[in-house]
C-alpha cells in the first residue's frame, strides 16, 4: 500500500457523477503541478484514464473549449460509452486524429479550468492544487523555457480573467499542496461547509513538477 491508496479507495467509493464514471478533476493555476498528482493519483487506480485539457485547449481558445468537451466527452460518458476526442497539435497549431477515452468507473480530468461552473454537475471530486499563481506560473516559465515567454504572456492574462470570471478554489472538495516530499490533502472549502476533517498524504516520488 503506498500514500494515495487511502484517496483512491474514497473516489472508488463515490457514487457515479456522470452515467457511470465518477469523473474527478484536478484543477489549478499553470505550473502547480496538476499533471503530476493526476498521473500519481491515476496510477494508483490502476491506470484510470487521464484527460489532459491541453488537448481540447488550442492557442485561440485557451478556455473557450467547453463544447468541445461536453460533445466529445461529456455525452457519451453520461451514457456510459467511450469518448473520442481531438487532441490539439501546439506544434502544427492544430487538432490531429481522435484518440479514445473509455467509460472507466473513475476517469480523470486535469487541467486550468477542470473545476469551472459548466463541468461541476458532472464532477464526482475536485481537486485544487493549492499552490499560489505567481509562484505557479514563475515554475512553468522555467519547465518551458524563455523560448515560451510569448506565449506565458498571453496565458497569464487568460488565465487571470478566467478565474476571477469563474472561480474553481471556492468549490474544491480538497485542496492538495506539495511539498518537497509528498502532499498534504485537506478538505477544500466545499466539503468543509459539510465536515470538519483534514486528510494528510505523502508521496514519496517528488519530480519538480
Amino acid at each position: 500500500m503506498n500514500d494515495l491508496t487511502e484517496s483512491a479507495a474514497a473516489l472508488r467509493g463515490l457514487p457515479p457523477s456522470c452515467g457511470p464514471v465518477r469523473l474527478i478533476a484536478v484543477d489549478g493555476h499553470a505550473g502547480s503541478g496538476k499533471s503530476t498528482f493526476a498521473t500519481r493519483l491515476s496510477a494508483e487506480l490502476t491506470g484510470a484514464p487521464v484527460l489532459r485539457l491541453d488537448d481540447l485547449a488550442s492557442h485561440e481558445q485557451l478556455f473557450a473549449w467547453v463544447e468541445r468537451l461536453t460533445t466529445q466527452v461529456i455525452e457519451p460518458l453520461s451514457r456510459g460509452a467511450s469518448a473520442h476526442y481531438a487532441p490539439y497539435d501546439w506544434t502544427l497549431r492544430r487538432f490531429t486524429a481522435p484518440r479514445p477515452l473509455p467509460a472507466a468507473p473513475v476517469v480523470i480530468i486535469e487541467g486550468v479550468g477542470a473545476g469551472r461552473r459548466a463541468l461541476r454537475p458532472y464532477l464526482a471530486r475536485l481537486f485544487w492544487m493549492d499552490r499560489g499563481a505567481e509562484e505557479s506560473w514563475e515554475r512553468g516559465r522555467r519547465r518551458d523555457g524563455p523560448g515560451q515567454s510569448s506565449f506565458w504572456d498571453a496565458w497569464t492574462t487568460a488565465e487571470t480573467r478566467h478565474f476571477a470570471a469563474d472561480p474553481s478554489r471556492p468549490f474544491a472538495d480538497a485542496l492538495v499542496t506539495e511539498r518537497q516530499v509528498g502532499y498534504v490533502i485537506r478538505t477544500g472549502p466545499l466539503t468543509t461547509a459539510r465536515t470538519d476533517q483534514t486528510v494528510t498524504q505523502g508521496d514519496r516520488v517528488s519530480p519538480p513538477y
